[in-house]
């Protein structure tokens, strides 16, 4: 909760409760804490404390920030979570240091609804005790369950709620009953409370709010990255691209993580014998040192033949993003841009920023008419030479050549030359074999054929690729 700094005291929450509740927290803002890193953080916030709260900040920041880009999102989740300022105090309230209060100084009042609680609040609006009433807020927040927020439809509701364990229909009752006195002072009194009890509503709804931004920013970042990653790329919008390019890289880093680890892999209980008996010659033979026969699993090589006609450019774009994301796991990646003709372009990827240089690419070939045939012929009088058995042919485009002569003798070229060819296209298979589709001539030849226009159907091609290796 943002005013985490509470003691376990008098009912209110243990020592531990803020930190987890902020843990929570930066993990949805995108930080990576381990169950390791988070046993730290409790072990350091025992030993400095809530009191001072920079020390506080600085202490977490060494045990969960690890990059520059964590070391931010790590200074504004602090920063948002420990925020106070609907609850300013006057220059000599009780406060620790860094301006906020200290533990020790919090008052136990706030027992939720009821005549007590309510009578209570009653007499904090009329003395101003903001730094008790601080502590009812956040109290109140925990018991409503304020940390389930994840809709800014829901702000009004929990707001409500707050409210109503604080006290808030007896503190309604009490000015009703100032009122009915008549006297002046009765309603000077009404009147002032009504005020201050309309700048608690004002705080409350503020705190909800930044509890709001708190913890729905992980969930909705979530949610959003879930709903990009199944979206046909073709309805993306303009502004959703950049996140995409995030997305991408992320699935990417992913990727590589898991399959660009060592390409040797043990066959256990194969023991190579002459290598042993070899390696253990100076004891007589006696195998000391036993050697295992040993398979090496090489780099995948792939060559990447993308249609970047105006139907299938938004979808090329992200393949050859997502391929050069991945250079450290695959061995070999030449690629191939085809409209009308084809080139290979994979120098321009190589020496340029892969958002700039496919930008290049498309101006230099991209949105024409295709004509698949012309485009293998290009590949099969330049290229055809470079494919042998251990090269993955992988191949995007919807196979509308506009009427023209396929050269399916070509794709048969390949699909024997190659260790196999994989073919995505971006649209349904309801719609393969109509029009000028030559999809259906070309799938005799083609190991793999998929649908495939959404990141996810993207990262599970590429997840094949990288599973079966060489």
């Amino acid at each position: 909760m943002s005013g985490g700094l509470v003691s376990g005291a008098g009912g209110l929450a243990p020592a531990s409760e803020p930190l987890r509740r902020f843990l929570q927290v930066a993990r949805g803002a995108g930080l990576r804490v381990s169950a390791a890193e988070g046993i730290d953080a409790a072990q350091a916030v025992q030993m400095v404390g809530y009191s001072d709260r920079q020390l506080l900040k600085d202490t977490l920041g060494l045990v969960l920030a690890k990059t520059p880009d964590e070391k931010m999102l790590y200074h504004e989740a602090f920063e948002l979570y420990f925020k106070r300022d609907e609850f300013e105090g006057k220059p000599d309230d009780d406060r620790g240091e860094g301006g906020r209060r200290s533990p020790g100084s919090e008052a136990q009042g706030g027992e939720g609804q009821g005549g007590s609680g309510g009578k209570a609040l009653t007499q904090m609006l009329e003395d101003e005790d903001r730094v008790t009433l601080a502590t009812m807020v956040e109290q109140a927040a925990r018991d409503s369950g304020l940390e389930n927020i994840r809709f800014f439809t829901q702000k009004n509701l929990y707001a409500r709620r707050i409210m109503d364990r604080m006290g808030l229909r007896s503190v309604e009752r009490d000015i009703e009953s100032m009122r009915r006195e008549g006297t002046p002072e009765g309603l000077g009194r009404a009147q002032v409370l009504e005020g201050r009890l309309e700048q608690l509503r004002d705080s409350v709804r503020d705190f909800v709010e930044r509890n709001l931004i708190l913890f729905a920013k992980g969930e909705t970042e979530k949610f959003r990255e879930e709903l990009l990653k199944s979206a046909r790329l073709s309805n993306l919008e303009r502004r959703d691209m950049e996140r995409m390019r995030v997305l991408v890289r992320q699935m990417a880093k992913k990727l590589a993580a898991r399959y660009a680890k060592t390409r040797r892999r043990r066959l256990r209980g194969q023991l190579d014998i002459r290598r042993t008996m070899r390696r253990n010659m100076g004891w007589g033979g006696i195998p000391f040192i036993t050697v295992w026969k040993q398979k090496r699993i090489e780099k995948p090589r792939v060559m990447v033949l993308c249609d970047v006609s105006g139907s299938v450019s938004a979808m090329s774009q992200f393949l050859l993003m997502f391929l050069y994301a991945l250079n450290e796991a695959l061995k070999d990646i030449r690629s191939f841009a085809f409209a009308g003709s084809l080139i290979e372009v994979s120098d321009i990827l190589a020496k340029e920023p892969v958002e700039q240089a496919i930008t290049k690419i498309m101006e230099m070939i991209g949105y024409g008419s295709s004509n698949y045939g012309n485009s293998f012929a290009d590949f099969q009088d330049q290229f055809m030479d470079k494919v042998t058995n251990k090269t993955t042919v992988l191949i995007l485009g919807d196979a509308r050549g506009n009427r023209t002569d396929p050269r399916t003798e070509i794709m048969s070229e390949i699909a024997q030359r190659s260790k196999r060819v994989i073919w995505m296209n971006p649209e349904f298979r309801s719609a393969w074999g109509t029009g000028d589709s030559d999809m259906y001539r070309y799938a005799p030849f083609c190991n793999v054929l998929t649908v495939c226009n959404t990141l996810r159907h993207l990262e599970r091609v590429i997840e094949e690729i990288l599973e079966s290796g060489s």
